[in-house]
């Protein structure tokens, strides 16, 4: 008897811990939620940068399609310039017959080049159905000449968020998107000599 109130006696072992307790398990789904909830909010950030991007490639195309229209068409290339913009929010077609420079065929070609630049502006390029889906968000083209012979050529569009407005020189589509700070705007300046 002796022996056997010995062993009750005895102080308790520690039992080993089996499982997980609900506490751990809540801790746990609560660290898992938060970096999923981070995940999910760097993959919103990367999509914003790319369309960005992509907007902007898109825009940088589009300005070197007119710098290159212009280059070919030197004679006429006063006509290319016009006082508003061409694109998104401006219905008006194009028309350079009434310049003062250049031949009838080269004004017509500077018409067809603008009207075709204005459909690029408008998502021509790539269609969906019915619908014209290749465009730069709120797309606007601007030519303006300076008293250099400078041309610039500049596109204009709605960013995805607002960050800080274009240059002081960039003035295509100012004032269009509501905070210029939303607006973007890319261009190149091409200048015309005349060889003589």
């Amino acid at each position: 008897m002796k022996a056997a109130l010995s062993r009750f006696q005895q102080a308790p072992t520690a039992q080993r811990q089996r499982g997980a307790t609900l506490i751990e398990v809540l801790v746990t789904l609560v660290v898992l939620m938060i970096g999923l909830l981070g995940l999910v909010g760097v993959m919103i950030q990367s999509q914003r940068a790319q369309l960005e991007s992509y907007q902007r490639v898109q825009a940088l195309l589009l300005v070197q399609d007119m710098a290159a229209r212009l280059s070919s068409n030197k004679a006429a290339a006063s006509c290319y310039v016009f006082a508003n913009f061409i694109g998104t929010g401006n219905g008006t077609t194009p028309d350079a017959s009434g310049c003062a420079d250049g031949s009838a065929q080269q004004k017509s070609r500077v018409t067809q080049d603008l009207t075709d630049w204005r459909n690029l502006l408008l998502g021509a390029a790539e269609v969906s159905g019915t619908d014209k889906v290749g465009a730069v968000l709120g797309a606007r083209g601007c030519i303006s000449k300076d008293a250099n012979n400078l041309y610039q050529i500049s596109v204009a569009w709605q960013g995805s968020a607002a960050t800080s407005a274009p240059a002081a020189g960039l003035t295509c589509g100012q004032g269009e998107y509501g905070n210029d700070a939303s607006r973007r705007a890319v261009s190149v300046t091409v200048q015309i000599t005349t060889l003589s």
